[in-house]
C-alpha cells in the first residue's frame, strides 16, 4: 500500500513563519518511528508539501534539500524508506495545478511510483490536505498535530469544502495514525 504523508505540522513542527533550514525542522514525537513501521511493513512512502517559501526566497532549493536528506537519514537509521518527496514551489497565486489542494503533487506520485492513489490513505493536518485526498481518490486522513485541531474544528463546526467530511479518519498525531494502519493489516 501506498501512504502518503504531508510534512509540515504532520512529520516537523510546522512554522507561520516558514521552516526555513534545518536548524528550524524538528521532527514531532514518534513521527520518524512511525514513518519507518509504515515502511518496515511494507508500504511505500511518500511526501506531498507546498513549499512556497522556495518561491518566497524564504529559502533556496539546497536549504529545502538538506532537511529532506536529514529526514530521509533519520528513517533509513530506524530502518525505514522514504520512497519520493514531492514538493510544490508555487505560490497560492500562481494557481498551479501541483499546490494542494489541488492533485499535481498526488498525480506525480502515482506516476513516478507506478501506484495507484485510490483507496490509499493520505495523512494530512489541513484542510487542503484533505481536499487533496479526497480530489484524488484517497483516503483522508487527519492528524490534530500542526493544524490539525483547527481543521478538526471546522469539520465539526461544518465550515469546511469537503464533500465527505464525515469519512475522514481523524488521530492526536502521525504515531497513532501509523498504529492504526498496521493493526489493519
Amino acid at each position: 500500500m501506498l501512504v502518503i504523508l504531508d510534512r509540515d505540522g504532520v512529520i516537523n513542527q510546522d512554522s507561520d513563519n516558514y521552516i526555513r533550514c534545518l536548524d528550524d525542522w524538528h521532527p514531532i514525537e514518534g513521527s520518524i518511528s512511525a514513518i519507518a513501521d509504515l515502511s518496515k511493513a511494507g508500504h511505500r512512502i511518500a511526501i506531498a508539501t507546498n513549499q512556497s517559501g522556495l518561491s518566497r526566497g524564504y529559502f533556496t532549493l539546497d536549504d529545502l534539500e538538506r532537511i529532506h536528506a536529514k529526514l530521509c537519514d533519520l528513517v533509513e537509521a530506524k530502518g525505514g524508506q522514504i520512497a519520493g518527496i514531492f514538493y510544490c514551489p508555487h505560490l497560492p497565486e500562481e494557481g498551479c495545478h501541483c499546490r494542494k489542494p489541488a492533485t499535481g503533487l498526488l498525480d506525480a506520485i502515482a506516476r513516478e511510483l507506478n501506484e495507484p492513489l485510490a483507496g490509499n490513505p493520505f495523512i494530512g493536518d489541513s484542510l487542503k490536505d484533505l481536499q487533496a485526498a479526497e480530489r484524488s481518490g484517497c483516503l483522508p486522513v487527519l492528524v490534530r498535530t500542526g493544524k490539525g485541531s483547527s481543521t478538526f474544528d471546522a469539520l465539526q463546526t461544518g465550515t469546511h469544502e469537503l464533500a465527505h467530511a464525515e469519512a475522514v479518519r481523524v488521530f492526536p498525531n502521525l504515531r497513532a495514525a501509523a498504529d492504526a494502519l498496521l493493526a489493519e493489516l
